[in-house]
């Protein structure tokens, strides 16, 4: 084998060999790497820069290696550091000197920036179909529900009155700001930074728009010192990565809630809880749990690759090699929390009864009240007031709102007649009729927009696949 280390005479040190190895990780990137070098070698025959045979023998040797990789009998070797040079040198092992033709017009610097491209590429569009996988299921149960009213918060603390399906809604719209944020990352990772060689450019006649014809890039790199130092796409799927993660974990929290023996409103499958090992009443939310304390982990992988990145001088240095790990675990998890959490939303049974209960122990209509004053004439500040010595009175006497005497709201305010008696759970949902409020109808249009919206996007992803790349 003709590889060679350069103007290195001596081998490095096995500790520092170690620490510089980036192949426990990086093997991961073996279909992209194999697959650029492909396209890199059809370019450099094409440009007749190698000759067609010689091609034709590394485009062999490369398929014939991601087949031993793919059947589990490829040594990956610690002191060749990365998965560029494992290929490499096994392209050497299998088809002798010429494979160091490979490497003619690029460089490690541009080849990587390459193989984390292609990766995220076809990850991007995983995320977001996961992503879509959840909100049918929010919409599922919110179409299943949609006649439940529950409790309102603010601060923890009852406010007003809202359908479930108007709050499982809410966060139909958190993720579709996510999948929007991932399809906008999509648009910035899709460049190609061949041809850039170690930071420079290359001395060769490269085709690089054939290169990104046969890749599937939709644009090309301007500045090669750019192109190889840039990880600003890796940077933003993190980015998304944790805003995603955040949406999940306040559903987490409020599924541990709603589902704990004080809230009782939903009960979780018992395929998505655990038991206690000492307690045996316990049905502990353990997936919603877990994926709040996972949330942490994925904001530390932004962090660690913000602060890599933040006092790099141009252009590439080897403390980018720390930008996969925490990638390639941030992605592992979002995907892995998403799909869980599209599995256990269909599952989730809810308690109409407890929630009555809930709502009718508290003075959850105050704000309709103060509302039915204004419309009597008065000013808000003024309504709100007197309602709020109205609640006080009434906690104190250990009465509902309900449970007041006319002669005790006029009290308060002689602008209080019988009619507001007339004003119920049901009435306080009806007045919130605007585009974005809870009332039914606003909803129904709400849950057929989501509907609409999920099949569109299924059926553009459904047309991007037969298209190819």
């Amino acid at each position: 084998m003709s590889y060679q280390r350069g103007r290195f005479q001596k081998g490095t040190n096995r500790t520092a060999q170690d620490y510089l190895a980036s192949i426990p990780f990086d093997q991961r990137l073996y279909r992209q790497d194999i697959e650029g070098s492909i396209a890199h070698a059809r370019m450099l025959a094409k440009q007749e820069i190698i000759a067609d045979k010689d091609a034709e023998a590394i485009i062999a040797g490369l398929n014939s290696i991601r087949n031993e990789i793919e059947q589990g009998k490829f040594h990956f070797k610690t002191k060749l550091e990365d998965i560029h040079m494992n290929i490499e040198a096994r392209l050497f092992e299998k088809i002798g000197d010429i494979a160091g033709k490979l490497h003619t017009a690029r460089s490690r610097n541009d080849q990587v920036a390459l193989d984390m491209r292609l990766f995220l590429k076809e990850e991007i569009p995983k995320t977001i179909d996961n992503i879509k996988a959840l909100q049918s299921s929010l919409v599922e149960l919110a179409e299943a529900n949609k006649d439940v009213i529950i409790p309102g918060y603010t601060h923890l603390q009852q406010a007003q009155p809202v359908l479930l399906a108007h709050h499982l809604l809410a966060y139909f719209e958190m993720f579709q700001r996510d999948k929007e944020r991932f399809s906008d990352c999509l648009k910035r990772t899709d460049v190609l930074p061949s041809g850039s060689g170690a930071l420079a450019g290359v001395a060769y006649p490269v085709d690089r728009q054939f290169m990104a014809q046969e890749l599937g890039f939709s644009e090309i790199s301007n500045n090669s010192v750019d192109a190889v130092s840039d990880r600003d796409f890796v940077v933003e799927y993190q980015a998304a990565s944790a805003l995603a993660m955040m949406h999940i974990s306040r559903l987490a929290e409020e599924i541990v809630l709603w589902s704990s023996s004080e809230f009782g409103f939903i009960e979780i499958s018992e395929d998505f809880t655990t038991g206690s090992s000492i307690m045996p009443q316990k049905k502990n939310p353990d997936v919603a749990e877990l994926a709040r304390g996972k949330t942490g982990r994925i904001y530390g992988n932004l962090m660690s690759l913000l602060t890599t990145m933040k006092a790099l001088p141009l252009a590439y240095d080897r403390d980018m090699q720390e930008d996969k790990q925490g990638l390639f675990d941030t992605l592992d998890t979002l995907h892995s929390t998403l799909e869980v959490f599209a599995e256990m939303i269909k599952t989730l049974k809810v308690n109409p009864q407890r929630i009555s209960n809930a709502i009718n122990e508290d003075y959850i209509l105050a704000t309709d009240l103060a509302d039915y004053l204004v419309k009597k004439g008065i000013p808000f500040r003024q309504a709100h007031n007197t309602v709020s010595k109205l609640a006080e009175y009434a906690v104190a006497s250990r009465k509902s709102f309900r449970e007041l005497s006319l002669s005790e709201y006029r009290d308060f305010s002689p602008l209080f007649d019988k009619d507001v008696y007339n004003i119920t759970l049901e009435s306080s949902i009806a007045s919130r009729n605007i585009v974005g409020g809870t009332a039914t109808n606003q909803v129904e249009v709400a849950l057929e927009k989501a509907r609409k919206l999920l099949r569109i996007e299924q059926n553009s992803s459904q047309v991007k696949k037969k298209g190819g790349k």
